[in-house]
């Protein structure tokens, strides 16, 4: 393949390599073809190297080097060998093979490659994500570790998965090598009727190793993956499982990285990098709760742990499930697609297994009196005093803090930080600080009306649990959530007792609550963001699996009402169906390709332009104001906001504007241009 002369002096390539002999013979592939770790564009290539007749043994393709380039020691992986170049001149040799370890086997380079067009990204960035930094001494234990025969299995029974539609057929194919997809929306467990889902994953991945692959699991946090690692090792005893997390520390992290590589473990359970994790011959790869936005990585090229998925599916031919107790508009797009198959359960037994959800409307606050316009309504309160004679009641509030938004008393306006202008919330402690700077304000007084006195706009876990406790005296209270000093309560006894949380750090109760309070739905469900009521549905919907089946469930705060309807219904489904019709007409991602462009305003101007001449949708640019500690925009000694565009391709022309992204970074990067921060698919638009 015919490549652009090098702009180093140093890559004009030599003699004919194919005539440089070693001893005992002649090295038969003496060009190494080298990708750079660089995060520039148009060093997205690889270049030609000579391999040096002492190297010719270690450096194999994918593994790790470091190479003159540009005039200094540059680090680098092997991507190819072959016998001659096409560089003319003499070719510079390898400077020296960090390990003889493939860290990148043929399957990962072609996922990364599949990875950086789809994101319009670097090779080398996806590398950064898909290879955990080297670790000498965990490497050389892995490599000593003697290799176990694989346990053989066979298939499960389909059990619990008979609940599902298709659930028995999913099983059946796996254990016969095939690949089926799914989007699976799991019930809460409920003994005798549903299984636990950390149980029924067992149950697949038992189907996928009996015929003899491996099985991939991508949670969003460490202690979930500990949790799903653990269930696993229940229900396969005698099977390795591997958990990989950048939680475990550089060490422990590439030691279990290669001991994944070199075959000795085929189970891996790990966070979202870890969706590159080099299982061989993978035959099941499932992401649980792919909602969460912890599974979206957050620096380039900001690939979500689905998408990656999704490609290993397509082109290592394994299966794949997406699953989660609600359903994301992504996932329900590849159902609509016919890309994969709807697992479901039937409507009797979601309400076997689901508890009761009530919203209340007008009618019945009125009905109230003046406590139905209160934040906690009587009847709220009535529900919560019969629950607690028989067990832990939980209310999940939105945000966490004490009274994390402030305003003045007289005029309502924001009560912002003297110093850096940044937003000031209030403690337990009736403490003023701000959340940039954290700064303690000792004096305040508004600035539009010289009141000095505060109001609360948004009252957080501390203070509902606070006016929690006064409400029912005598009653314990636990307040869960990663502001607290003891940080999340992973799990609470069965004894009478109210739980404050925040989204995501609810505790699980032995036996189930008697009863969730799901507090301010509009501050979920109303924002202005793409995907807010979706996202509200979710974090309700995980709420509420934590009942028991015969629990109350209430949903207070003025929700919006297509979401509140949907987690009444529990229809997961169909309101993922709706969102995708609707953003389909608007335009907007699943449904059409999106690219969100940041940068200075005359950048994505020129972008945006280009971007419309070859016929993509185009909005924009206009201006993001700056957010954190410098300040916000216009304010003294801070820099012209950024702007931010957006660039959009109908159904069928995605590869397009992704390729052609590349392409125009590519040629920005080598023209020095103003950096561009390119972000396709993003799951929040502004």
């Amino acid at each position: 393949m015919s490549r652009s002369a090098p702009r180093q002096g140093e890559l004009l390539a030599v003699p004919a390599p194919a005539q440089r002999r070693v001893a005992g013979g002649q090295v038969d592939e003496p060009v190494a073809r080298v990708l750079i770790d660089s995060g520039v564009a148009h060093l997205d290539r690889t270049f030609d190297y000579l391999v040096p007749a002492e190297l010719d043994a270690a450096a194999v393709v994918g593994a790790r080097v470091v190479v003159r380039f540009g005039g200094q020691e540059t680090h680098g992986w092997i991507w190819e060998r072959a016998a001659t170049t096409t560089r003319p001149g003499r070719l510079v040799p390898l400077r020296r093979v960090v390990s003889d370890l493939p860290v990148l086997t043929a399957a990962t380079m072609t996922l990364i490659e599949a990875v950086a067009q789809r994101s319009a990204g670097v090779r080398a960035d996806v590398v950064r994500l898909a290879v955990p930094a080297r670790h000498a001494r965990a490497e050389e234990a892995a490599r000593r570790e003697p290799r176990a025969e694989p346990a053989c299995w066979t298939p499960p029974e389909p059990g619990d998965w008979e609940v599902y539609d298709g659930g028995g057929a999913l099983l059946a194919c796996l254990a016969a090598g095939g690949a089926p997809r799914a989007v699976w929306t799991a019930l809460p467990a409920l003994p005798g009727v549903v299984g636990h889902w950390m149980v029924l994953a067992a149950q697949a991945a038992r189907a996928a190793l009996s015929s003899g692959r491996g099985v991939l699991l991508i949670v969003a946090t460490a202690s979930q993956a500990g949790e799903l690692a653990a269930a696993l090792g229940e229900h396969l005893p005698g099977e390795p499982v591997a958990v990989l997390s950048a939680e475990l520390g550089s060490e422990r992290r590439y030691r279990t990285f290669v001991e994944v590589l070199l075959g000795r473990v085929r189970v891996v359970v790990g966070t979202r990098a870890a969706a590159f994790a080099p299982v061989v011959d993978l035959g099941l790869a499932l992401i649980w709760d792919d909602g969460d936005d912890r599974l979206e990585e957050p620096r380039a090229p900001y690939v979500h742990a689905r998408t990656v998925l999704a490609l290993r599916s397509a082109t290592e031919g394994c299966g794949m499930v997406v699953a989660g107790h609600s359903r994301t508009v992504e996932a329900q797009g590849y159902v609509e697609r016919g890309w994969a198959q709807d697992l479901r359960a039937s409507r009797t037994t979601v309400r076997r297994a689901v508890a009761r959800v009530e919203v209340p409307g007008a009618p019945e606050l009125d009905a109230e009196g003046a406590s139905g316009a209160a934040r906690f309504p009587s009847l709220a309160h009535r529900a919560v005093r019969q629950a607690l004679e028989r067990g832990p009641v939980l209310v999940q509030v939105p945000r966490a803090g004490y009274a994390p938004a402030l305003a003045c008393a007289r005029c309502r306006a924001p009560v912002t930080c003297p110093a850096c202008g940044g937003p000031v919330s209030m403690d337990a402690g009736q403490r003023l600080g701000c959340r940039w700077c954290a700064r303690m304000v000792t004096s305040w007084s508004c600035a539009e009306c010289g009141h000095a006195e505060l109001r609360m706009v948004r009252v957080g876990s501390g203070r509902t649990g606070e006016e929690l406790g006064r409400a029912f005296p005598g009653v314990p209270v636990v307040v869960s959530g990663a502001s607290q000093g003891h940080g999340v309560v992973s799990s609470v006894d069965g004894s009478p007792r109210l739980v404050v949380a925040t989204p995501g750090a609810e505790p699980v109760a032995q036996g189930g609550y008697r009863a969730v309070v799901l507090m301010d739905g509009a501050v979920l469900s109303a924002r202005p963001e793409l995907g807010a009521a979706a996202q509200a549905l979710r974090r309700w919907t995980n709420a509420v699996v934590l009942a028991r089946p015969d629990a109350r469930a209430i949903l207070l705060g003025g929700p919006a009402p297509v979401a509140a309807q949907a987690l009444v219904r529990w229809d997961h489904a169909g309101f993922a169906r709706r969102e995708l019709d609707e953003r389909a007409e608007l335009h907007l991602p699943p449904a059409w390709r999106t690219a969100r462009l940041d940068g200075e305003p005359t950048a994505v101007r020129a972008v945006l332009e280009e971007m419309e001449a070859i016929g993509f949708e185009t909005l924009g640019p206009v201006p993001v104001a700056e957010h954190g500690p410098a300040g916000t925009s216009g304010s003294a000694g801070a820099s012209a906001p950024a702007a931010r565009g957006l660039v959009r391709a109908e159904p069928g022309r995605g590869r397009e504007l992704a390729v052609a992204l590349r392409h125009l970074q590519r040629e920005r990067a080598a023209r020095r241009q103003d950096p561009l921060r390119v972000h396709l698919d993003p799951t929040g638009l502004w």
